[in-house]
């Protein structure tokens, strides 16, 4: 297998008539078509439980279709390595992973062949930079194994900085912020929000702001996508999302900062 192990793309994605089950007698995703283009959003939203990680393991090909495509910049993923495919791809989820080694070397893990200069650029657009200076070693500082030394919010950053560091096309964010201070899930969304300048986003939303702002919103229920559409096509359908908005939203709608989740139980599955 001599196929490249990475294509510069543009990030665009299309899902064509897509059809998934992770058994037989259960079809979750029945017949799933639309179109993302760089620089937009697709909101994933629904109750805990309800499948949004599903979406995002068919992108990254953890699992094959059942039926129809999903095409990355026009090529099947099916026919692309999934190294390749994962390659194009930069995730941030909810649970920080680090390594134990220097904030330097965290950062540099999304693409091995950066500069210093590559480095820190990604940590000044993500906002790392601004808490590097305050520790001992700056960029040079070694977490231990279970990263102690820097908060829950600084570790997120500093995976933010490696999937920008990392250049991907496509990005998979899991924005749950719960369990940061006010400050700094400022820091992190403005992180986020440098990091998908451009590029095409999966968001498994939580926040209020994220889902409304979505060029497509994507609404699960029980494994199965049940609605698409922008959020004012959506709430004028006064369905699922509609229910879900009416439910869990209003308290919210009045201040996003004080209640950000959409899903109240999200932080904890």
């Amino acid at each position: 297998d001599d196929a490249p192990a990475h294509v510069e793309g543009r990030g665009v994605i299309e899902f064509e008539s897509v059809r998934f089950s992770y058994t037989p007698e259960r079809p979750l995703i029945r017949d799933l078509s639309f179109r993302v283009e760089p620089g937009q959003t697709v909101a994933i939203v629904g109750p805990t439980g309800a499948g949004k990680t599903t979406l995002v393991n068919l992108i990254m090909r953890f699992y094959e279709l059942d039926g129809g495509r999903i095409l990355l910049d026009g090529q099947d993923i099916a026919d692309l390595r999934r190294d390749d495919v994962r390659s194009r791809t930069g995730m941030v989820l909810q649970d920080p992973w680090l390594f134990a080694g220097t904030i330097r070397d965290n950062i540099r893990y999304g693409r091995e062949s950066a500069t210093d200069e590559e480095i820190v650029e990604a940590a000044v657009a993500t906002r790392v930079d601004q808490f590097v200076h305050s520790l001992p070693e700056g960029y040079d500082t070694v977490l231990d194994e279970d990263a102690a030394n820097v908060s829950a919010g600084e570790k997120q950053l500093i995976t933010i900085a490696r999937a920008f560091v990392a250049r991907p096309s496509v990005l998979i964010l899991d924005e749950a912020t719960s369990s940061v201070d006010t400050r700094t899930e400022l820091l992190l969304q403005q992180a986020m929000a440098a990091l998908r300048e451009g590029r095409t986003s999966f968001v498994i939303a939580h926040r209020l702001s994220t889902i409304r702002d979505a060029d497509l919103i994507l609404v699960m229920e029980h494994g199965d996508i049940v609605e698409q559409g922008s959020h004012d096509e959506l709430i004028s359908a006064h369905g699922a999302y509609w229910r879900l908005y009416q439910s869990q939203f209003e308290a919210a709608a009045g201040d996003d900062a004080a209640t950000p989740e959409l899903d109240p139980t999200a932080t904890r599955t």
